[in-house]
């Protein structure tokens, strides 16, 4: 049985986009799995199994929503209702059919409890209002600091107020730690990497804080849209 909410759907492993969409809520993450040259490139860098990994926001009656980094701008912004690159709101089903039908991704949700607190939400939000937009880094500044986040004795000096520059794992881990989610630790922002939310690797969780395992969420015929193809994050 999966762990925190997804243990209410018993045993499964395996849901539709619109089974996710309904349980989905803040602070759930998903993982994303490719096997174009660069999906396998960031894998290989990073030895790990997926290469993107985004953020649900969902507040109210609204729909929800992906927090993540990346360097295609094929959907709106949804904080600044612009076509940008970078760190990015998007719509979470039209962000997952990108991902999926379009970029041919795999991608599995990883549901978080307990759920988030109303502290937790406003911080969440001040943490998109400063970060929106913040720009994708290039391949080569990306695997120099994913390399220096590898470094013993780094100085935590990649914090949210820093960041000139971000991919996907950042954005998150970042978001995540400012919310409570994750422990504050003295490795910067760039020792995460999208491997790191796969069930198989030790994230540093808050205490009382958990992730499901992953649930494979599977598009059907209606998801496969058309369109330009996202760049990896």
């Amino acid at each position: 049985m999966e762990s925190g909410r997804a243990g209410s759907r018993g045993s499964r492993s395996r849901i539709t986009l619109d089974e996710a969409i309904e349980v989905t809520r803040t602070g759930d993450i998903w993982v994303f799995r490719g096997s174009t040259v660069a999906d396998r490139a960031i894998r290989t860098l990073t030895n790990a199994p997926v290469n993107h990994v985004g953020m649900t926001v969902a507040f109210d009656d609204l729909p929800p929503l992906m927090w993540h980094a990346e360097l295609g701008k094929s959907l709106p912004d949804m904080w600044t209702g612009r076509h940008q690159r970078g760190v990015q709101l998007h719509d979470l089903r039209s962000a997952v059919r990108v991902w999926g039908a379009r970029y041919g991704q795999r991608g599995w949700l990883r549901q978080l409890a307990p759920s988030v607190t109303a502290a937790q939400e406003d911080q969440l939000l001040r943490t998109i209002a400063r970060l929106d937009g913040t720009p994708f880094p290039s391949t080569a500044k990306l695997a120099g600091r994913w390399f220096a986040g590898r470094l013993p004795r780094r100085r935590r000096g990649d914090g949210a107020a820093s960041i000139e520059s971000a991919y996907c794992a950042e954005v998150v881990a970042v978001t995540m730690e400012e919310m409570g989610l994750l422990e504050q630790r003295r490795r910067g922002s760039n020792w995460y990497d999208p491997g790191r939310f796969w069930s198989g690797d030790r994230l540093p969780l808050a205490p009382g804080v958990e992730l499901g395992g992953e649930i494979e969420v599977a598009l059907g015929p209606h998801d496969l849209v058309a369109g330009d193809r996202p760049s990896v994050g």
